[in-house]
This record gives C-alpha cells, sequence and structure tokens, in this order.
C-alpha cells in the first residue's frame, strides 16, 4: 500500500478520499487554492500545500504545480477524485512518467473512453449493445444530415470530448439540425477544445442507469450493481438511488455480468461508471464510460457494504480484488445538497456557512468538507453535502432520507433542501415510474 499519496482535488471530493487514506494508514498531503486556503477540512491533512490563486486553471488544473508537490512531498501516488484532472489521460501520463502512480486507469484507457465515438465502437466491437448512431464524428452538418436520414429522428448531437450536457442538443427534424449542429459544435469547442460531433438516437422515456465496475490488474472485473440516476436538471443529476427502481430483475441478472465481463476483455483498471439508458421495453443501451468514482458512488457503498475509495487504492497498489462481489443490501438513497436556490432559476448562493447541524440516525450517512464558518466560494461547485439514507427498502430509506432532511441545518446560504423534500413527496419518485425528463417537465418547471 502506499505511504503517502497527494490529493489533487479540493472540497468534498478531497474531503472523501483522505477519510479513507487516514483509515488505511496513509499520509495525504492536501493541495488548496487561495479561495480554500481556511478550509476546515485540510486539518485533517498531514500536509497542506498553497497551490494557486482561486482560478482553477492556475491551481487544481496545474499539471506542473501538482507534479512538483507531490515530488517535492515525496508522495508515491496521486488520488485525482473525481472531476477537474481525473480523466486527463495527459496527467496520468505525466504522473507515471514522474514515477508516481496515478489512482485511476492507464492513460490510454482514459483516452479511449474519453473520446465518446471511440468509446462507443469499442463496447460495440467488445459486444455490448450500443445506442444507434454514428461510429464516426461527422465532419458538417450536411454529413450529420445524412447520417440523420438513416438513423432516424429523434436524435441527439453530442460531442466527442462531452459531458454534464455540454455540447449536446436535441433535434426533432432535419430543419433543425443545421442550427442545432453550430451551436453544439460551438459549445464543444468553448468547453472541451474540441468541437467534434457525433449522432445518437434519442431514445424517449428513457431512464439513466449507472454500473459501477472496478477491476484489478489480475484480471478480475466486477460490476458492483446499478444506480438510478434519471432525476436531472440540464443534465446534472440531482438525486440518486440504488438498485434502481425502474430496472427489470431479469435486465439486472443479464447486464451486470456482460458489463463486468466486456470491460475486463477491454483491458480496463481501477473504478469506473458504465453509463447506460433505460427503454420503455426494459433493455439497456451503452451511452459512455467515465473512468472514475462518481459522484454518487456513495449509495453503491451503502448498498453492498465496500469502500470504493479503498479498492480503488488497493487495485493501483496491484492487489487482487474479491473473487465475487457482494450481493447488494437494501436501499439507498442520496440526495445532494447544494448552495444554490431552485425557485431562482438555481442561482448559486455562495457564502459563509454560519450554522451547520447534520443529521445523524441509522442508516444515516453524511459526506461533506463543510464546517460552520467555512465559505462556499464562488469560484467551483457549490456543494455543502451529500445526504445518503439507507434502509432495508425503498419505503424505509424514503422515510429515513425524510427524517433526515428535517435535521439537516444550514444557515448563510440558500440551499436546495426544499427541492429534495418535494422530490420524495412526489407521486412519481413514490412509485418509482420516473425518467431523465420527468423533473424538469413535471416538478422543477411548477416550483421554479
Amino acid at each position: 500500500m502506499f505511504r503517502r499519496v497527494l490529493i489533487a482535488n479540493r472540497g468534498e471530493v478531497a474531503a472523501r478520499v483522505l477519510r479513507t487514506c487516514r483509515r488505511l494508514g496513509i499520509e495525504v498531503v492536501a493541495v488548496a487554492s487561495a479561495a480554500d486556503a481556511d478550509a476546515g477540512w485540510l486539518g485533517d491533512a498531514d500536509v497542506v500545500v498553497p497551490i494557486g490563486p482561486a482560478r482553477a486553471a492556475r491551481s487544481y488544473l496545474d499539471q506542473d504545480a501538482l507534479l512538483e508537490t507531490a515530488l517535492h512531498h515525496r508522495c508515491s501516488a496521486v488520488h485525482p477524485g473525481w472531476g477537474f484532472l481525473a480523466e486527463n489521460d495527459r496527467f496520468a501520463a505525466r504522473c507515471e512518467a514522474a514515477g508516481l502512480t496515478f489512482i485511476g486507469p492507464r492513460p490510454w484507457q482514459i483516452r479511449t473512453m474519453g473520446d465518446k465515438a471511440l468509446a462507443r465502437r469499442t463496447m460495440a466491437d467488445l459486444g455490448l449493445d450500443v445506442i444507434p448512431g454514428t461510429r464516426e464524428p461527422v465532419g458538417d452538418a450536411r454529413e450529420a444530415l445524412r447520417a440523420a436520414e438513416e438513423i432516424g429522428f429523434p436524435l441527439l448531437l453530442k460531442a466527442v470530448a462531452g459531458g454534464g450536457g455540454k455540447g449536446m442538443r436535441a433535434v426533432e427534424t432535419g430543419k433543425e439540425l443545421p442550427a442545432a449542429f453550430a451551436t453544439a459544435s460551438a459549445e464543444a469547442v468553448s468547453a472541451f477544445g474540441d468541437g467534434r460531433i457525433y449522432l445518437e438516437r434519442r431514445i424517449e422515456g428513457g431512464r439513466h442507469i449507472e454500473i459501477q465496475v472496478m477491476a484489478d490488474r489480475h484480471g478480475t472485473c466486477l460490476a458492483l450493481g446499478e444506480r438510478e440516476c434519471s432525476l436531472q436538471r440540464r443534465h446534472q443529476k440531482v438525486l440518486e438511488e440504488a438498485p434502481s427502481p425502474g430496472l427489470p430483475a431479469a435486465e439486472r441478472a443479464r447486464i451486470l455480468p456482460r458489463v463486468a465481463e466486456v470491460v475486463s476483455r477491454a483491458g480496463y483498471v481501477g473504478a469506473g461508471t458504465v453509463e447506460m439508458l433505460l427503454d420503455r421495453d426494459g433493455r439497456l443501451w451503452f451511452m459512455e464510460m467515465n473512468t472514475r468514482l462518481q459522484v454518487e458512488h456513495a449509495v453503491t457503498e451503502a448498498v453492498t457494504g465496500i469502500d470504493l475509495v479503498e479498492w480503488q487504492l488497493r487495485a493501483a497498489a496491484g492487489e487482487e480484488l474479491p473473487g465475487a462481489a457482494p450481493a447488494p443490501r437494501g436501499h439507498a438513497i442520496e440526495c445532494r445538497i447544494n448552495a444554490e436556490d431552485p425557485d431562482d432559476g438555481f442561482r448559486p448562493s455562495p457564502g459563509r456557512v454560519e450554522t451547520l447541524a447534520l443529521p445523524e440516525g441509522e442508516g444515516i450517512r453524511v459526506d461533506t468538507h463543510l464546517r460552520a464558518g467555512d465559505r462556499i466560494p464562488p469560484d467551483y461547485d457549490s456543494m455543502v453535502a451529500k445526504v445518503v439514507a439507507h434502509g432495508a427498502d425503498r419505503a424505509q430509506a424514503i422515510a429515513r432520507m425524510r427524517t433526515a432532511l428535517g435535521a439537516l441545518r444550514v444557515a448563510g446560504v440558500v440551499t436546495n433542501v426544499a427541492l429534495h423534500r418535494r422530490i420524495l413527496d412526489w407521486p412519481p419518485f413514490a412509485a418509482g415510474t420516473y425518467d431523465t425528463t420527468s423533473l424538469e417537465r413535471e416538478l422543477v418547471s411548477a416550483s421554479a
């Protein structure tokens, strides 16, 4: 196991990784921008290094500064967390070249899955069902229109280097396509420096299902169940649960071993998230793969009893994973508590957290980096905490989450707690019948 690890991230992500490292006896070097210099959680690190100004490009994304810090403080590994440089193949390669273990997949694996069109081709060639679309990026709107006529409408234009809904546009007819193509490509260039676009059939009424995988260097790949991530606003997840209330048992039994087999045959190592879309017939289709843990990994931990960050560390250190995945137990729900106002267009609410009282009790877990008096700077995401409720079944998990949200107290910033309460009382959620469009179509639009 590693002696000392640099955590190349901030906030709740870094604090979450730090907790596992401390439990395993691994020393932690943390980095902090000028905006985060007074964050309370930094007191738990062994070493704290100022990394630059508030602007992420000159701090948390500064590869030279991060590598220099890791080497200067004699770290043996770098954990990128999730976000920032977690899926940057160049950073992973530079870590390897410097003699540092990058706690994640190999650079070529990140590169393959980071190119969404290449990832689709790779998974299709390995035998996974891929949403119908183009195998290669399309060169211009005219080529896109020819491809669209074969694929059929409605469809999605998606950025090859995309994520978070950037560079994505829905198209209903051929008449809309040229303008949508230009907009999506320009947005992709702005967000990723890569304007390439591919086409994908839009599966209406679909559900966003994630399958958590973990693989070691010895040929073992485990699929650790699925998560339901369909409650989204502008392609950003709001609430997640595991297992999915909408996935048929037969499809679950079919797809989990299939995904594990395909990921293993791809030579993958480390944690990964296979994102799929469930159609109205109960069939799953591959969309993309994220070569990291996700914000919502805590619900998988709750139902499996696994510390996924620990398994990441052990796999990266060359250790073997267990030969079989543990059977999931019960049901878990995660609410992302953000400093934002859903009733004012989800406007961010940075500021100082004057009061912070966290819920406790059986089946309740809260992941946060904040303490009373800490600031939520305007420079990064507005995460306050992730509240996770685990129960023997879905009804108990919902009941525990209601109690937890009732006990949560945050003063000094506006939060989205009220939205989460509305979701828990919303009939489609109670029935488990929602899809990726339901939240915006039926709940957020009615309350914003």
